[in-house]
């Protein structure tokens, strides 16, 4: 890897692993077409003690709560940022927006700006909002000045995931563990777009 390599930032929260999965696959994603990639989960903001009836959940805090936690610096440091967020709602979930929060000074001296930026969620119903949970959040991006880069219909297997505002997991539908094929291929192209449009401006 160069030092001139694109930079990219996976910031995600997950509950139940979900989301940890995807980020994961966007990370590979992203470094088998030569990126520089910094993955980092987002803390979890819950008691852990309020979540105990949950297994997913307790598994997944117990499997990230030790790696590196995301902070503004992350975002700083990136050319693209992929963000990932389950569906709450309608809207990325609380623990990310807590984090989003979190960012205004970075905001208030423009360093947020300039940067490629895509997202990715999950839902566990096939209509629980994961558009309106992507159009939220390139809202917010949309104030840091950045460059939102969906992957529209770009590539065959849009017309088969059929987001063209970044990538939606039917949760329910699919082993934590195990994201569908068709999931997995949109994520890869989701994380080359990302990371070839970001190598252009940066040329």
């Amino acid at each position: 890897m160069t030092s001139s390599a694109t930079k990219v930032a996976v910031i995600y929260y997950s509950a139940t692993g979900h989301g940890t999965t995807m980020a994961q696959r966007v990370a590979a994603s992203a470094e088998a077409a030569g990126a520089e990639v910094r993955l980092r989960h987002i803390a979890e903001t819950q008691d852990p003690q309020t979540f105990t009836q949950n297994p997913a959940w307790t598994a997944n805090y117990e499997a990230t709560k030790d790696l590196p936690a995301a902070t503004g610096e992350d975002i700083v440091w990136a050319d693209a940022v992929v963000f990932g967020s389950p569906t709450r709602f309608g809207s990325p979930a609380a623990q990310f927006r807590a984090f989003i929060d979190s960012l205004g000074g970075l905001w208030a001296q423009g360093r947020l700006a300039d940067k490629v930026y895509a997202a990715f969620t999950s839902s566990q119903t096939a209509h629980g909002g994961q558009e309106s949970t992507l159009l939220n959040l390139y809202v917010t991006l949309m104030h840091f000045g950045g460059i939102i880069v969906p992957p529209g219909y770009t590539d065959e297997v849009k017309f088969a995931d059929g987001n063209p505002y970044g990538v939606g997991l039917i949760a329910n539908r699919t082993n934590i563990t195990e994201i569908d094929e068709i999931t997995n291929n949109a994520l890869d192209h989701l994380a080359r777009r990302v990371v070839t449009v970001a190598g252009r401006l940066a040329g």
